[in-house]
């Protein structure tokens, strides 16, 4: 957390480019704390989003890949 903030970015202070930190909101959070740390697919975090928060697939998968490639832009997933 940063100024009460959920913030992510590559390890290292090396690593940081300020223009590539991700501000995560309570979803993007709660995924985050599932998966960090180890691998995980697009639909697994769809799956999470559904157990939370009772949604449908569609909207699950659709959002959990859109978070799935900002990470990977910004080099905080692979």
């Amino acid at each position: 957390q940063m100024c009460g903030e959920n913030i992510v970015t590559a390890e290292g202070l090396e690593h940081i480019n300020f223009n590539k930190l991700i501000s995560l909101n309570s979803s993007a959070a709660l995924l985050w704390e599932k998966v960090v740390g180890k691998e995980f697919t697009a639909e697994e975090m769809a799956q999470y989003l559904i157990e939370a928060y009772g949604i449908g697939m569609e909207l699950a998968l659709k959002d959990s890949k859109a978070l799935c490639q900002a990470w990977i832009d910004a080099g905080v997933a692979e």
